[in-house]
């Protein structure tokens, strides 16, 4: 096994993860170093922003990762060359904009090297006609961009983006809209295919469009219209990189190739975490895990976790699945439109509504298809040069397609390659600039291999798993545990498998500690009044 050292410096480690600004770790002080009054199993960004609202409380946190980088789906690496940085799974932050933790600047994270940058245009959607709808930061701008079509398109977009400032679910209003269908509300407000094609694409939805009580989801496209889609400079990883360093300046521990494998039980109380080389960390206060539910409950007797959270296991059902190809350019992505080109950070291909609703057989049948396969594009580098060299850049093709094939999931060993060739091929005819002799190097990630990287990644579900009606809310991992709090005592669960889910939002983490801290006798609130004592 590689060596262990502090956030992520790992030798000898598969990716090669980015420098860090060295700080001193207080947690070097301590009496015993596998005793803390909190240890956190798992490095994502949601148990980081645990750990960091604990640690800014006064207690002293451990945090395990188990592979050789933080970050869980936050994260970048070299994954092509050296010097092009990719995002290894999440890119825009826009759902974590409104959480306290950027909103109210609690955590200060700006002074430990986190810096967003906002794009303009937001989204972009070619046709294969030649037209095109750009989303811009300015809603008049893009209500225009409608209105090119259908005059009546624009005024909806209008109104829609005025209704969406203020959805208030307890309305009879609104108790009808978001339990219409995503389609219904679409197909009753749009009347171009374009503009349809866009609203049931932007930002694409991982819920069937059919499917019912997804209506608040063709309300998204509004969300990132108020945001953009920021990204950190220098790459996802940043936000998880000042996490960890706020959290090792703030008495902290965090560890990286320290894989948890079982759960520390004592007179039936979540005491601490053994990893997979035998290591044992133990908590004086609480233990929070970001483990996936799906291999959690396997690190300790079952009967702990009692029946009808078993069965909520079980039944947990993960979201449309997707695969990811990074390439290495020498140009960026390029769309023709009048007048010339434009290169957005954020894209979407999709040939039209019917594809859109056809998702839902394909992923049901698990076939793989490639005559005309949606993609989510994104170079992130027309907006943050730092992550290639001068001149150079970095693009992802996102394809949504099933994990569970009817060969099985490892058939994905054997096709991902040419997957990934119809996939460049189908994006060609919208972007032709994008030539093959304008690529360096591509990295593929088939869903399979994402649940590899990453085992939070369960059958490729990069949000963890659905959340429709069953798996949200109050159902969120399952009815009767869903304010963070496990069966086990002790033991507290954040992350995507919680409520509200998936995406980069930060809320799962937040929420967590929030909890956490009312049981040991404080508030979130109390914790963000306190002054930084200068040893901070």
């Amino acid at each position: 096994m590689s060596g262990i050292t502090r956030r992520g410096f790992v030798k000898g480690a598969a990716l090669a993860p980015l420098a860090l600004t060295p700080l001193a770790a207080a947690g070097q002080q301590t009496a015993r170093p596998d005793r803390f009054d909190i240890v956190v199993a798992g490095a994502g960004h949601n148990s980081l922003i645990t750990a960091a609202y604990l640690a800014k409380a006064g207690f002293r946190c451990v945090v395990l990762e188990g592979r050789p980088l933080v970050g869980g789906d936050v994260k970048s690496a070299e994954l092509t060359l050296r010097g092009f940085i990719h995002d290894t799974c999440s890119a825009a932050h826009n759902g974590i904009q409104d959480n306290p933790v950027i909103r109210d600047n609690e955590l200060n994270l700006g002074d430990y090297g986190l810096e967003y940058i906002f794009p303009d245009p937001v989204f972009h959607m070619p046709f294969l006609d030649g037209t095109y709808i750009t989303q811009w930061r300015d809603p008049e701008r893009t209500r225009a961009e409608f209105a090119k079509f259908s005059k009546n398109d624009g005024d909806a977009y209008w109104r829609m983006w005025k209704e969406s400032g203020n959805i208030q679910p307890t309305t009879n209003y609104w108790k009808r809209r978001l339990a219409m269908s995503h389609w219904e509300i679409v197909r009753a407000n749009f009347e171009d295919y374009h503009c349809r094609t866009f609203m049931l694409a932007c930002p694409w939805s991982q819920h069937p469009a059919q499917y019912p009580m997804t209506g608040r989801i063709a309300y998204s496209a509004f969300n990132q219209q108020r945001t953009s889609r920021p990204l950190p400079k220098g790459g996802s990883g940043k936000l998880t990189e000042a996490l960890a360093r706020f959290i090792e300046a703030h008495n902290g521990v965090v560890l990286t190739n320290k894989p948890v494998v079982r759960l520390i039980i004592e007179s039936g109380k979540c005491t601490g975490v053994e990893c997979v080389d035998g290591s044992a960390y133990h908590a004086d206060k609480a233990v929070v895990s970001t483990i996936h539910i799906k291999q959690l409950i396997d690190m300790a007797p079952r009967e702990l976790w009692g029946p009808e959270f078993i069965d909520g296991v079980a039944t947990w059902q993960p979201e449309y699945q997707l695969m990811s190809t990074n390439y290495a350019t020498t140009v960026p992505i390029e769309y023709p439109i009048e007048g010339g080109t434009i290169s957005p950070v954020h894209s979407e291909i999709i040939s039209g509504p019917e594809r859109a609703l056809r998702f839902a057989y394909d992923y049901n049948i698990g076939a793989v298809n490639l005559d005309d396969p949606p993609q989510h594009i994104i170079c992130t580098t027309v907006a943050d040069p730092t992550r290639a060299p001068a001149g150079m850049h970095t693009i992802k093709v996102v394809a949504y397609q099933p994990y569970d094939l009817k060969e099985g999931a490892r058939h994905w060993d054997n096709i991902k390659e040419h997957v990934a060739d119809a996939n460049l091929k189908y994006l060609q005819r919208y972007a032709p600039t994008l030539t093959s002799d304008k690529i360096l190097e591509r990295v593929v990630h088939s869903p399979l291999d994402l649940e590899r990287m990453n085992p939070h990644n369960w059958h490729g579900s990069c949000h963890a798993g659905d959340s429709g009606p069953s798996q949200s809310g109050a159902m969120r991992p399952m009815p009767g545990w869903s304010h963070y709090r496990m069966p086990i005592p002790g033991l507290y669960q954040t992350g995507a498998t919680t409520d509200p889910g998936g995406s980069v939002t930060g809320r799962p983490g937040r929420a967590a500690a929030a909890v956490l801290l009312k049981d040991l006798g404080t508030s979130i609130e109390e914790v963000v009044g306190k002054k930084e004592s200068k040893s901070s």
